[in-house]
């Protein structure tokens, strides 16, 4: 895909109205731009840990939609509360969707750091995110787009920040990623039948 001709990145604050509704417009954009005929399987990796209260924000997105999604014919859901994939697991989970899915689809999830005036905002961007670099660590780059939501202020202390974060946030973000995501996919469930039924008829 053509990096120039791509989507720009798109925020919706938590607080918004309707934030989840915007959310889905947007993620269901961009799944009709980039989620095309040559991908298979679509895989939700929801980034962080239980461990810390802002970096759990991915497993608590993860743990909400496996209660919807666990019989989905391919849509899978990898990072929950319980089986998290953080730092020490990222790289063996990403060699595990590249060697068990059809030709994987990555939406990748996971909390940041960043300004004032931004905490609490999604974003969705086109390509893929690097996991823990509001922390310093260096991991694998892995997403065909991204979502990332900003739980707290960046620049100093990370770890402790992170370990701060209010939690009423963190679940108000997951709420309204979750079920934008859940909303999405019901749309382009509804898109695949309609062009399945085209053909048949």
């Amino acid at each position: 895909m053509d990096t120039a001709i791509s989507l720009p990145p798109k925020s919706i604050h938590v607080d918004t109205p309707m934030a989840s509704h915007h959310f889905q417009k947007v993620l269901t954009k961009y799944l009709d731009e980039y989620y095309t005929n040559e991908y298979g399987d679509l895989v939700i990796l929801c980034i962080g840990t239980d461990r810390s209260t802002g970096d759990a924000l991915g497993p608590l997105i993860g743990y909400k939609l496996e209660k919807h999604l666990k019989n989905k014919d391919n849509i899978f859901v990898h990072g929950t509360l319980d089986n998290p994939v953080h730092a020490k697991n990222l790289d063996t989970s990403i060699q595990f969707i590249y060697t068990t899915y059809d030709t994987p689809f990555i939406i990748a999830i996971d909390a940041c750091l960043g300004r004032n005036e931004s905490i609490g905002k999604v974003t969705i961007g086109y390509g893929p995110i690097k996991p823990g670099a509001g922390v310093n660590k260096d991991l694998t780059y892995i997403g065909n787009i991204h979502i990332t939501g900003v739980v707290n202020l960046g620049g100093f202390m990370e770890y402790m920040v992170l370990q701060n974060t209010r939690l009423s946030l963190v679940m108000n973000m997951a709420d309204m990623i979750s079920d934008g995501i859940l909303y999405s996919l019901w749309h382009q469930l509804r898109k695949v039948k309609k062009e399945q039924s085209f053909v048949t008829n």
